[in-house]
């Protein structure tokens, strides 16, 4: 029997060397949690209350806010108990489905963007029978596809994580739990829960960065056969918050990942640093880009304060 191996909780992790600081380190995290929550539920609010918003892109876009909102509140309340009052003790249960949802959302967030651009792949080639191809049920379809797709993948790596023995120290790295980091504990054989992670990674995420690409290649062609250069620009216009969004994802991913393989020359700090900036990062800007680089929901925004204000 390995020693430690009936623990039933891990511990988690702050920033190491800076615990006096982190009632100061909590202000931008709750800043950020609260804006991400008001961010996204704004747009929720918004896409369910406005009627001209009932279309499959603005669908998309409810889906992809509403899995902003659950990676954040998957994430941030551990973050916060550490960060506030100390309370790095996890139970294993709760570690490993934390983890579970951790990981789904991340796959979903991927599927959901992969949608966006097949949404706007349609509209830019195909205007004409748009709404005969995205019709509300292909698009039900579709998120159940991507929801499905998310969160049965991920199941038998995390499934495993309860029946391995935990011999080490029982710390993990972060402030929450991750599949990566749980596994470096376990005591057994986790060849499969190495190499399982990266097939899913390069069948999901860069399968569909990769397919992001081709359809925006084939849109940039439909674009430029356009003869008016003022409907060029109105149509580019219509894929720049989709393509905004798919910057920020990637772009963090690609990053912390880079950290990753850097470890031995990168500061333990930066590790952590960027693994926040990958969780809260994106949902962050999301509803940003959409609120800045979208017409309909400028709008909207307006209209609910100004009516809000003029109620009050």
């Amino acid at each position: 029997m390995w020693p430690n191996s009936n623990s039933s909780s891990f511990l988690l992790t702050g920033f190491p060397g800076l615990e006096t600081s982190h009632h100061w380190i909590s202000v931008p995290f709750f800043f950020v949690y609260i804006s991400v929550l008001f961010g996204n539920g704004t747009l929720l609010f918004l896409i369910k209350e406005n009627h001209h918003l009932h279309e499959p892109m603005y669908y998309f876009l409810a889906m992809l806010a509403a899995t902003d909102l659950g990676v954040t509140l998957t994430t941030m309340p551990t973050v916060l108990g550490v960060l506030w009052l100390d309370h790095r003790e996890i139970g294993n249960v709760a570690c490993f489905s934390q983890a579970y949802f951790i990981h789904s959302l991340s796959f979903v967030e991927s599927g959901i963007l992969l949608a966006m651009a097949y949404d706007r792949f349609v509209a830019i080639r195909n205007p004409l029978r748009y709404t005969s191809i995205l019709t509300n049920t292909k698009v039900v379809k579709i998120g159940l596809g991507i929801l499905m797709r998310g969160f049965v993948s991920i199941i038998p790596p995390i499934m495993r994580l309860y029946f391995f023995p935990y011999c080490h120290s029982h710390i993990l790295s972060h402030a929450f739990c991750l599949h990566q980091d749980v596994i470096k504990l376990a005591c057994a054989d986790i060849t499969f829960n190495l190499l399982y992670p990266v097939v899913l990674v390069v069948l999901m995420s860069v399968l569909d960065s990769l397919i992001i690409l081709i359809s925006y290649v084939l849109i940039l062609k439909s674009v430029l056969s356009i003869a008016s250069q003022e409907e060029r620009t109105k149509t580019l216009n219509t894929c720049v918050s989709h393509i905004s969004c798919v910057l920020v994802f990637y772009v963090t991913v690609i990053g912390l990942s880079l950290i990753h393989r850097l470890g031995k020359w990168v500061p333990h700090t930066v590790h952590l640093v960027m693994s926040y900036v990958y969780f809260l990062f994106p949902p962050l800007m999301n509803p940003i880009i959409y609120s800045i680089k979208t017409k309909p929901i400028q709008s909207g925004i307006l209209r609910l304060f100004t009516t809000d204000r003029v109620g009050a």
